[in-house]
């Protein structure tokens, strides 16, 4: 059996078991690998969906230009639809992301502008504004704008969701998600509440992102806002596409959990996985911890996983990144280990 393009092997990503980082847990902790999607993240499953919905709509027509701001996972997604459907494509991204992540877009032919990234949203020189710019500017162009598209829940409504409870056999009790433009998220969890509404969905995000604390308050903050490393968590927007009434309790991790987790899961799990991953499961794990009675030995948890650690060789993964940012452990020696150095 074969598929007719790379799009066809998009999705039905597998659930892992996480063991020693939840050693002692009567509870069953499951990752989504969505790394092993084809260009190494769960941005694949929106990319096709997000490209046939504005073909049906007369937005995206042959020969046309793809345009977005990206983190580099989502650009990766639209890229590979581009090449099977004959487009071009036009991404911004901000100066924080991985040399990988940009390599990556460059490699599928995609023309990629680098934005600053401590500027305000609707700062002209912002990876938003250049992208909706060049929308107005560039003919026969159709600008995806992930935040706001219905279509990026949509995708996940169809596609994550029915696998998580087919994979389960609809024995899931809770979802642990990071949340960028909310579309994994929301899409998710919409599902999996219509076929079980006593199913909890746990956000995480990261300090410097407005998403924790408007989930407790309804209060967009600005002063919420400040520059962090970790790559596609949190937003200092809020996005159209993150439904927070969908969503029963946040948590918020350091850049310093994330990056050390993401390091956890592959030397300890053999999850090879990237920034964003570590970030969504030190939030289970500070979740389940933290809670005055453990789940009980019938309770399967779900991590969404969302990318590969393939993006993330030079910085979580290079120890002198880490270092000069002050990640790493006093005591860690140069593997990452908590043995000091010879």
């Amino acid at each position: 059996m074969w598929h007719n393009s790379i799009l066809d092997a998009i999705g039905n990503t597998p659930l892992v078991r996480v063991q020693r980082l939840c050693e002692g847990m009567e509870c069953t902790v499951l990752a989504k690998v969505e790394g092993m999607n084809p260009t190494g993240s769960i941005k694949d499953r929106i990319g096709i969906v997000m490209v046939e919905a504005a073909e049906a709509a007369g937005a995206l027509k042959p020969g046309g230009t793809i345009i977005e701001c990206t983190s580099g996972n989502t650009g990766a997604g639209l890229a590979i639809v581009a090449v099977a459907r004959g487009y071009r494509c036009i991404f911004t991204t901000t100066d924080k992301q991985s040399s990988e992540k940009i390599d990556v877009l460059r490699a599928l032919g995609a023309e990629v502008i680098v934005c600053p990234t401590d500027v305000a949203p609707d700062d002209p020189e912002s990876y938003y504004s250049v992208a909706a710019r060049l929308a107005t500017e560039i003919p026969n162009s159709f600008h995806v704008n992930q935040y706001d598209n219905l279509t990026n829940s949509r995708a996940h409504y169809l596609t994550t969701g029915p696998e998580l409870w087919r994979q389960t056999d609809g024995r899931i009790t809770h979802l642990v998600s990071v949340a960028g433009t909310g579309g994994s998220i929301s899409g998710t969890a919409r599902f999996l509440k219509e076929q079980r509404p006593a199913i909890r969905v746990i956000g995480v995000d990261v300090f410097g992102s407005v998403y924790y604390k408007y989930f407790f308050t309804r209060e967009f903050d600005p002063n919420e806002i400040h520059p962090y490393l970790t790559s596609g968590v949190g937003e200092d927007i809020l996005a159209g596409n993150m439904d927070f009434d969908i969503v029963d309790d946040y948590v918020r991790v350091t850049d310093r959990d994330a990056m050390q987790t993401t390091r956890r899961l592959a030397r300890e799990e053999g999850l090879f996985v990237g920034q964003s991953s570590g970030a969504a499961m030190a939030g289970a794990l500070q979740w389940l911890t933290s809670r005055e009675r453990p789940l009980p030995a019938d309770a399967v948890v779900v991590v969404i996983l969302p990318d590969s650690g393939f993006r993330y060789i030079s910085n979580t993964f290079n120890d002198d990144w880490m270092h000069d940012r002050g990640l790493l452990h006093p005591m860690d020696g140069p593997d990452g280990s908590d043995e000091p150095a010879s």
